[in-house]
């Protein structure tokens, strides 16, 4: 497996979110060979692990069963203080629950969007590879790294804790909306 500094430090500095004050205290051990821990078999690389000894992170070596999806070896997995699902950088660009969500870069998963997941396990955000209709709604590409800062979140395509759509920018003009515009759906529609 790839890995460097420079993927160390972007996993470490740039996860998560809120003040470093907000967030739980981890570490990080080498794991010298394959190891399961709770359930997910992480690979021979780092892990972060919780004060309390609970897997916060790690490089899954095989594909594995993550919420509601599986992931591909590689993909980095989060996990939240009380074992749920949080959030995977995936190792390439996956088809999950038939949604084509993007992965990592050359750099490996730590460069790519994070696809995220509410506590249930359900699929939450995913940033779309191409244009692809969803629930009948056509939803874009998302636009990277770097559309996403300066359009305060950009094209991640987000769902409902029930699995519909709950909001996309638009691939071309539908429902009195224009190409690019955000459509919001309410959480019942069919």
């Amino acid at each position: 497996m790839r890995r460097n500094a420079f993927v160390a430090i972007l996993l470490c500095g740039l996860s998560g979110s809120g003040s470093a004050a907000d967030q739980p205290q981890t570490s990080r051990k080498k794991l010298e060979q394959i190891t399961e821990i709770q359930g997910y078999s992480c690979a021979k690389d780092y892990a972060w692990f919780y004060a309390d000894g609970r897997l916060e992170r790690c490089f899954v070596s095989k594909d594995t069963q993550f919420g509601e999806v599986q992931v591909p070896s590689g993909s980095i997995i989060v996990l939240r203080p009380d074992g749920k699902p949080d959030y995977a950088m995936l190792e390439h660009d996956s088809w999950l629950l038939g949604y084509h969500c993007r992965g990592g870069g050359p750099l490996g998963p730590a460069e790519g969007a994070m696809t995220t997941f509410y506590p249930s396990g359900r699929l939450k955000l995913c940033w779309l590879v191409a244009d692809q209709e969803i629930q009948g709604v056509p939803c874009a590409a998302s636009g990277g790294f770097f559309f996403a800062i300066f359009h305060h979140g950009g094209w991640g395509t987000l769902f409902y804790g029930n699995g519909k759509l709950r909001k996309c920018y638009l691939s071309r003009d539908f429902e009195g909306l224009h190409k690019g515009q955000e459509i919001v759906r309410p959480s019942d529609v069919h």
